[in-house]
């Protein structure tokens, strides 16, 4: 195996501030957890909650953990090779403290979906906890390791990878030993690994009306409100960007409640004009209208039982919402063109891509409306405050539109995988979903998706950093029109002639880097090459009065 990149770029990240009580890694803070307090948490769990569900707890943990880690890892080392890039991972899990790791062999095409790894993690405290409280075990014990591992794998390679622990020090194994196969090449494989990485279904089938779970951070929060009002009527609001899967998460909230028996039924209020929507809500009576031949029943008659879910809620008309309030509050309403009333129960659970306290502080929306629907208000994050989720979603849209469209496409190219979890997502997952069909469509048959299957026409990738992938999948300028650079040569001709010192191109270099990244001094000075101290020392510097 060649040699690997040193820490450097890893332990850069870390600043300690003692007099604070706070330890980042960049803008993320971190905690020191003792070995005696992990073994605690770990037995705690075992006691509470039974040895398989605090198994898939802590694999669970360890994969969301993982796979943040592959997304860091993207930028952390864009221009280094497969392999180079990859070993974040292993290095960044044992910065940790969790034993170091050996890549003993590491194979993978991307393109065609071959990946297979031997990983041999010596020193494991998780195995050194088993073994100091338990003794020697029967089964492997290292589940945030063999978590960690398989949500790296699988975000890094853009499929579902597994890292099973085939040898293991709690086992009484000189070493633990992983071995890394796509989900479809294991068999036999443990519930608790198939929870965590429900890219497709058995059998390779992702069926289009399978949810896709998500592991970061802004997913679980989501999902542990829904589930917090599972047993319960009360109306749910999901707020967010357009596009970001807020009727997604409304059908999740209904198929873990107690109607989920019953129908669920959807309504875009923003697609209905405004003089139709009351005739969309709530019916119409025979013969209120020229054609009206017959009683044609509305959405809260159809949801009867079940839930209602009203998308865009804020574009309905001040009279709709004070029916809308009525029929949620009272059960009950009636048709346009007539008397007679209907009584209905249903649960209300809506959606809006606009501050509705500030459409009501506007008088654009019925405060009474707005208090009786946001019992619990749920923010669903935009993509790209989520990225973790991404790999996922690109191989169930490949999946779903490859059988859709009978397209045998067979995964995502290197650099594909990367454009798609740099991209800024102003679509958010229609975004992807949209750009993964087409790629679907335009890509060889047989064949992988490229870079250029991807981004077609006047799309450009856009990411944070104020950088972009280029057509060879390198980082370049987001402005840049073309992969050539100048030289050093050409620097020191423009330097020439326009009289500028070194310390003036310097300055511009730096401040440049800094506005890239949004005054993130650490990615910063990555950028640069610096350690984030060098960074901190010359922008001290260069404000220093003279």
């Amino acid at each position: 195996m060649k040699h690997l990149p040193t820490y450097a770029d890893l332990t850069s990240r870390l600043r300690f501030s003692p007099e604070q009580g706070r330890i980042w890694r960049d803008s993320e803070r971190c905690v020191l957890l003792s070995n005696s307090a992990l073994t605690m948490l770990r037995n705690a769990m075992v006691v509470q909650l039974g040895l398989a569900s605090a198994r898939q707890l802590f694999w669970e943990l360890g994969f969301a953990e993982g796979a943040r880690c592959a997304v860091e890892a993207k930028n952390l080392r864009p221009n280094r090779d497969f392999l180079e890039a990859f070993s974040v991972g292993p290095q960044a899990h044992a910065l940790t403290g969790f034993g170091w790791t050996e890549i003993e062999t590491l194979d993978s095409d991307l393109a065609s979906g071959h990946f297979e790894g031997r990983f041999l993690v010596h020193d494991s405290i998780e195995a050194g906890i088993h073994l100091a409280t338990e003794g020697i075990n029967a089964d492997p014990v290292c589940w945030l390791q063999t978590g960690f591992a398989s949500g790296f794998a699988s975000t890094f390679a853009g499929q579902s990878i597994i890292m099973r622990e085939i040898e293991c020090q709690g086992m009484g194994d000189p070493v633990c030993v992983l071995h890394a196969k796509p989900e479809s090449e294991w068999s036999g494989l443990e519930d608790t690994e198939r929870a965590a990485v429900p890219l497709v279904s058995a059998g390779g089938q992702c069926p289009e009306t399978d949810f896709v779970a998500g592991v970061s951070a802004g997913f679980h929060a989501v999902r542990n409100l829904i589930e917090r009002a599972a047993g319960t009527d009360a109306s749910l609001l999901f707020l967010g960007e357009t596009g970001v899967g807020k009727e997604v998460f409304a059908k999740m909230a209904h198929q873990l409640s107690l109607r989920r028996d019953a129908p669920f039924v959807a309504l875009n209020c923003a697609a209905i004009p405004e003089g139709l929507i009351e005739a969309e809500l709530f019916g119409v009576a025979k013969g209120a209208f020229t054609g009206a031949v017959a009683n044609r029943l509305g959405r809260f008659e159809l949801a009867n039982g079940g839930t209602l879910f009203l998308d865009e809620i804020s574009m309905l008309s001040p009279l709709a919402q004070s029916k809308v309030l009525r029929a949620v509050q009272e059960g009950e309403f009636e048709r346009v063109g007539d008397t007679k009333t209907i009584h209905v129960n249903v649960r209300l659970i809506a959606a809006s891509n606009i501050d509705l306290e500030a459409a009501m502080a506007a008088g654009a929306f019925r405060p009474d409306l707005y208090f009786r629907l946001s019992t619990l208000p749920i923010r669903v994050p935009p993509l790209r405050e989520r990225r973790e989720d991404i790999p996922r979603l690109m191989e169930h849209f490949r999946a779903k539109y490859a059988r859709r469209h009978r397209r045998a496409v067979q995964g995502f190219t290197a650099r594909s995988i990367n454009a798609l979890l740099m991209h800024d997502y102003p679509g958010n997952v229609r975004e992807l979903e949209r750009m993964v069909e087409r790629a679907v469509l335009l890509a060889d048959e047989a064949g992988a998706i490229d870079l250029g299957h991807i981004f077609i026409g006047s799309d450009r990738l856009h990411v944070k950093s104020g950088l972009a992938l280029n057509e060879k999948g390198h980082l370049v300028g987001a402005d840049a029109q073309q992969e050539e650079t100048p030289s050093i040569e050409q620097l020191a001709g423009l330097m020439r002639q326009k009289g500028e010192t070194l310390a003036s191109i310097e300055r511009v270099i730096v401040q440049a880097a800094v506005e890239a990244t949004g005054g993130n001094v650490a990615q910063a000075a990555r950028d640069l090459g610096l350690t984030r101290r060098q960074l901190a020392f010359k922008l001290e510097k260069m404000h220093r009065p003279d």
